[in-house]
């Protein structure tokens, strides 16, 4: 069966209703221009449940004014291409904004503790926009699962205590980041890096891969650690944003760290923001 793509929102509300009648439909949101990254959720979502519905949203609410909201990477036919090999039932690809923010839109979900930290603290606003969104999507669907991955942790981990808070029944499924060969994590924002560039941005793996090697060699003052990933950073050109030792469950700055805390990077190189995170036991 071709894949089918709605555009609506009453469209995409009526197409999973349909498909819970048979079992339970499992979630992937995306901003699209879809990488591997994206297809092992799909692929991961379609294990979980017989449909899977794919949503293609560029979410203007968790972008800040300055940020690359209108320049981000689009490829829809290309997406729902990805979409079809990896197992998708049909995907939502709203035609225009007022799709889920529509004249009038007043009401924004205001996340907690979890999203002050890091990004919450570098992108002001960013979480807001993005719980809401998901929140509107998971009110849309009323999905089973819903599958995002781990090279975005922080915001795994918001969404998952939004979703507990607000009683949605949706479980909100993390899985591992993907990465290219020589450990840069896919993400839709390498398009933007020139060859040159590319070929440094594995500094933010070889400052993670050094952290855990101190880790594992005794290392476990988080202070200590970061002052490493943030070397190894800048010894590449790099231009660091923030590199912090926190715990996995709360986010919060642990004293001693241990093999399940988590180092979380971001940086820049030239005008384009990477983020990366994983575990110093892993």
């Amino acid at each position: 069966m071709p894949l089918a793509v709605v555009t609506s929102a009453h469209d995409f509300r009526r197409a999973c209703q349909e498909a819970r009648v048979d079992g339970e439909l499992a979630l992937v949101p995306t901003m699209g221009y879809l990488h591997a990254g994206h297809q092992s959720l799909i692929k991961n979502a379609a294990q979980r449940a017989p449909a899977v519905a794919v949503t293609i949203f560029v979410n203007p609410s968790q972008f800040a004014p300055g940020e690359d909201l209108a320049r981000y990477p689009r490829d829809l036919p290309g997406d729902l291409h990805k979409c079809e090999l990896t197992g998708a039932t049909f995907v939502f690809a709203p035609t225009n904004d007022a799709e889920l923010y529509p004249p009038g839109f007043q009401t924004y979900v205001e996340p907690g503790p979890l999203a002050q930290p890091m990004e919450g603290e570098k992108r002001p606003g960013h979480f807001r926009g993005v719980c809401t969104v998901v929140a509107k999507l998971f009110a849309l669907s009323r999905a089973d699962a819903a599958f995002f991955g781990e090279k975005d942790y922080q915001q795994l981990r918001v969404i998952q205590q939004m979703a507990l808070d607000l009683n949605f029944g949706t479980e909100v499924i993390g899985r591992p980041i993907v990465r290219e060969s020589d450990g840069l994590a896919l993400s839709s924002r390498n398009a933007y890096l020139t060859r040159e560039e590319r070929m440094r941005a594995i500094a933010l793996w070889k400052a993670l891969d050094a952290a855990r090697k101190a880790f594992r060699g005794g290392e476990v003052e988080p202070a200590r650690l970061e002052e490493l990933a943030r070397e190894t950073l800048q010894q590449d050109g790099l231009r660091v944003d923030y590199a912090e030792v926190r715990s996995a469950f709360d986010l919060q700055r642990p004293q001693c760290a241990d093999a399940n805390s988590r180092l979380f990077l971001a940086a820049f190189l030239g005008k384009t923001r990477l983020i990366d995170n994983g575990a110093l036991g892993e």
